[in-house]
């Protein structure tokens, strides 16, 4: 087994898809291939409209942040993409969500090789507390048949490297995972979705909960992640979307309001919603 996971880049003789790279149009460089491309997606829970026809392609191998105020659709639109409303009753959903070409939502789609595919990392770190720190990493690989130690351990050890958590846990892998500081905690859950090998990883507010030190680890992880997996972060911090992301995308009242390199979201965006927001007038 290969110490880093496959990386789900697309063929690079296909097509170039997707928003210009982040040079700026002076210099616009080669354009990014479209890891995930969503057309018209609506989704309600019950009677209630949460998304409205959203429609946007997101790069491979780059960080993708999605801002907007609370109540506005940024969650929704996160767990659409890996169908994780599936597990809502009274979800519906409605257009076309593709990976790297493949729809993820068309009949016969297996919603749990759709989640190995699109891993997700919520807000609250969440490790399973009656497990260890490595039952937590290798839990998903012998959900999925994986018995051999050798490789349990050999992706072990590369998922924690990868998470920036090996150096501090080796000498302690037996130990409860609760018993981490929630900054490592959050970072343990980092790498038990990177164990399963996803071509995309989806952020819900991963460092929300954190302190600065912590935070600011998260940040240069996932500056470390995006150059073997594509990134999709829900942020309410409008400094660390203007940190982190090479694209922006702005939600308002469950509609997508603008997509475009990070920094002329932040700089010169078209929308004047977008300005007031990004801003600070409103949100």
């Amino acid at each position: 087994m290969n110490q880093r996971p496959p990386t789900g880049r697309a063929d690079p003789t296909a097509p170039a898809q997707g928003p210009a790279a982040p040079n700026g149009p002076e210099h616009p460089g080669p354009r990014l291939a479209t890891a995930v491309d969503v057309q018209g997606l609506s989704v309600w829970f019950g009677p209630q409209q949460v998304l409205r026809k959203v429609s946007l392609q997101i790069p491979a191998q780059a960080v993708t942040a999605i801002i907007g105020p609370s109540g506005c659709g940024k969650s929704t639109f996160l767990r659409s993409l890996n169908r994780m409303h599936d597990l809502v009753p009274s979800a519906r959903l409605e257009g076309r969500v593709a990976l790297f070409g493949q729809d993820l939502y068309a009949p016969g789609t297996d919603p749990t090789q759709v989640r190995r595919r699109v891993g997700m990392v919520f807000q609250k770190s969440n490790p399973f507390p009656t497990m260890t720190i490595a039952e937590n990493v290798t839990v998903g690989l012998r959900l999925n048949g994986l018995r051999r130690r050798d490789l349990l351990q050999e992706q072990l050890e590369a998922s924690l490297r990868m998470a920036a958590l090996w150096d501090e846990v080796k000498d302690r892998l037996h130990a409860p995972a609760v018993s981490l500081s929630g900054g490592q905690q959050q970072r343990l859950c980092i790498a038990r979705a990177l164990a399963v090998q996803p071509e995309v990883l989806l952020m819900d507010e991963p460092a929300s909960a954190l302190d600065p030190i912590a935070t600011s680890r998260i940040e240069d992880l996932i500056l470390e992640l995006k150059k073997d997996f594509t990134i999709v972060i829900v942020t309410h911090n409008m400094q660390q979307a203007a940190r982190m992301s090479d694209h922006t995308a702005f939600f308002y009242l469950g509609e997508l309001i603008e997509f475009d390199r990070t920094k002329k979201i932040f700089t010169n965006p078209s929308k004047k919603q977008t300005e007031d927001y990004v801003t600070g007038r409103f949100g």
